[in-house]
């Protein structure tokens, strides 16, 4: 499998940052309303966590080893 050059992931994270923080933006929002969408709420969240961890492993894949 090719490993995708640094810059491609840089570009890679910043979407997911901005995906992320447009989920916590409509989470936020979504749990305002007097009578929230549960199931879609449940939702919002999973995918946000889900992108919590891509940025995590991308971010981790950008830093270089040590040992190297």
């Amino acid at each position: 499998m090719d490993t995708p050059d640094p810059d491609t992931l840089r570009h890679k994270l910043i979407e997911l940052r901005s995906e992320h923080r447009d989920l916590d933006t409509a989470i936020t929002r979504l749990t305002t309303d007097p009578w929230p969408d549960q199931l879609r709420l449940t939702r919002m969240k999973k995918r946000k966590l889900l992108l919590k961890d891509a940025i995590a492993r991308i971010e981790s894949r950008l830093i270089p080893d040590l040992d190297a």
